[in-house]
């Protein structure tokens, strides 16, 4: 047997793993890193960019569009007033004579129940403004319905330029 005392006998060494932090290596782990993330969110700005820059100049023709559809309706009413009384409303009795019975002279005798307009109001242009509504219209025409277009100013090109009814016939 051996002599040695149980405090005098060695025991062999014992390797431990080394940790992640000490090994050098970095820790296997899954996501994505913050230099990754912000590219990507480069990349979709810059297409969402790209893609509303084709876009934009659509969304203020389909306004017009709308517009022009709107003024051709109130034109239409306005025409069914004049063939119903002899007359088209007077620019003191306004479109509001397409829906309400006018209480400014002439008062037209016979007139119906629900207007000339589906609604009880006039409709407001794509952009929330009034028609304007001559009578005698700018060159002369019987009448004239306009809406100034985006920007609410007389003239413009674009999406801003003004429609007329003298346009939209």
């Amino acid at each position: 047997m051996n002599s040695r005392s149980p405090k005098q006998m060695k025991m062999p060494p014992v390797s431990c793993p080394r940790s992640s932090r000490t090994s050098g290596r970095r820790p296997l782990t899954s996501g994505f890193t913050l230099v990754e993330i912000l590219v990507v969110i480069a990349i979709i700005s810059l297409l969402a960019g790209v893609v509303l820059l084709n876009i934009a100049p659509q969304i203020g023709m389909g306004s017009q569009a709308a517009a022009k559809a709107q003024i051709q309706v109130l034109s239409s009413a306005a025409t069914t007033y004049r063939m119903a009384h002899g007359r088209y409303p007077t620019q003191a009795q306004g479109l509001e004579a397409l829906v309400r019975k006018p209480s400014q002279e002439p008062v037209p005798d016979n007139y119906p129940d629900g207007g000339y307009l589906n609604g009880r109001t006039v409709p407001l242009d794509p952009w929330k403004r009034s028609y304007l509504y001559l009578c005698p219209g700018r060159q002369n025409e019987n009448f004239e319905i306009l809406s100034y277009g985006a920007d609410g100013e007389p003239g413009g090109e674009g999406s801003n330029a003004d429609i007329s009814s003298t346009d939209a016939q």
